[in-house]
């Protein structure tokens, strides 16, 4: 079987415009949470979420291209842009029908329809911007990407909500395993901190209901409320591993195994039993050929909803038993909120970084969990631990679940 490794990676969050600043922040256990100023929350009861602060498309890519662009797209380029440069592939010197791109969205641009709907009411359908379906639709994301970067290899566009990004480095581990590219440039992306989108979150009860910014995203902690609307984006450049090697390339980690599954159980809450998560952990974990007790570390989808933290819980329990209390287990989200179709892969990105510094960073904000949350969350502050394999959650609505098991490289 072809081996697969990262060799760059690229960031947009709302606690930093790159990997580096990403970092930082992750390591200060900085959060990004905050007012919404993106419209008037007056009659809104949820009033925080987790932007990004200054970023501007021009600095990515020619103003023209931006003009052409929804901000979910923005974001994908600039993180492909990062994550292409740190891997240090030179398109003029390969195969471009080898090299593809996995970038999904789970909602797309909620502004351009937000906009043009207006327009439509006020003012009649011939006012309709002509470019509305291609500003709109989440293919876009990979579709930029590929554009901007000359990628004419597989271009996918998975959407799975929460599972998006995950899923979509699954699918490209998968395309490389199987000999369909040699290099995919795979994460998510995802702006949604919009009036429908924060409306219709809140209707659904999915969202934090507490306007304190240091209460708000508390994932595992008793008096977690929802999570936090965030945004951004993560992407990775994925190799066959002979591929990077032929190259020089310096070499981040390695994906070592991928589990997907379906809950076929509601199209909101997980499975209450958390079997659906727990075999998608256990596929993973088999697909990378270990056994459940090399695994000392799990960065949990964490969302801080009840229901989730709970089921995920239960799924971890059934998936590595009593090896489950050995485990660091952390969110993410706790510092960046729920990204939605990006999350998974920037938590992706969270699990090297944390392994490339020997060091995993505290669940912030936790305080208590209730009588059966009984595992290490990393409450209080982070600890500095060397650690060879991540694994990493993502449950979707829809029931769709996606691990990926990470593993620090060794030629």
């Amino acid at each position: 079987m072809r081996r697969v490794v990262v060799t760059g990676m690229g960031a947009i969050t709302p606690i930093g415009l790159n990997i580096e600043e990403f970092w930082e922040g992750i390591r200060a256990g900085k959060t990004g949470f905050g007012e919404i100023t993106q419209f008037d929350t007056s009659d809104f009861k949820v009033k925080i979420a987790a932007s990004v602060k200054g970023f501007e498309g021009k600095n990515y890519m020619d103003v023209k291209s931006a003009r052409r662009m929804e901000l979910f797209c923005q974001y994908a380029v600039a993180a492909a842009k990062e994550a292409l440069q740190q891997s240090g592939i030179s398109m003029e010197q390969e195969d471009p029908y080898r090299v593809g791109c996995a970038i999904g969205s789970g909602v797309g641009s909620l502004q351009a329809l937000e906009r043009e709907h207006k327009k439509l009411l006020e003012k009649g359908p011939g006012r309709i911007n002509p470019l509305l379906v291609p500003l709109m639709i989440t293919n876009m994301a990979a579709g930029n990407v590929s554009i901007q970067f000359g990628l004419k290899g597989k271009s996918l566009n998975v959407v799975t909500a929460c599972a998006t990004g995950t899923h979509s480095i699954g699918e490209a581990f998968r395309t490389i395993q199987a000999g369909d590219a040699d290099v995919m440039v795979a994460g998510g992306t995802e702006s949604s901190i919009t009036p429908i989108g924060i409306g219709g979150f809140t209707a659904l009860t999915a969202l934090s209901s507490s306007n304190d910014v240091n209460r708000c995203s508390i994932p595992f902690d008793k008096d977690r409320s929802g999570f936090v609307m965030g945004e951004g984006a993560g992407v990775l450049v994925l190799e066959e591993l002979e591929h990077a090697k032929s190259r020089g390339a310096h070499i981040l980690a390695e994906i070592a195994g991928y589990g997907a599954t379906s809950d076929a159980y509601h199209i909101t809450s997980p499975a209450e039993d958390g079997m659906g998560a727990a075999v998608a952990m256990k596929y993973a974990v088999r697909d990378a050929g270990i056994s459940p007790e090399e695994v000392e570390y799990i960065n949990a989808h964490g969302t801080s909803t009840h229901h989730n933290d709970l089921f995920e819980t239960r799924a971890i329990k059934i998936a590595f038993g009593e090896h489950a209390y050995q485990m660091k287990i952390n969110s993410t989200k706790s510092m960046i909120g729920h990204l939605l179709g990006a999350a998974g892969a920037v938590e992706v990105i969270a699990c090297i970084l944390q392994m490339q510094h020997d060091y995993i960073h505290a669940t912030v904000g936790l305080q208590e969990s209730e009588e059966e949350l009984d595992l290490d969350y990393m409450k209080g502050k982070g600890i500095d631990k060397k650690f060879n394999y991540a694994l990493t959650n993502s449950l979707g609505f829809g029931g769709h679940n996606a691990s990926l098991l990470v593993k620090k490289f060794e030629g």
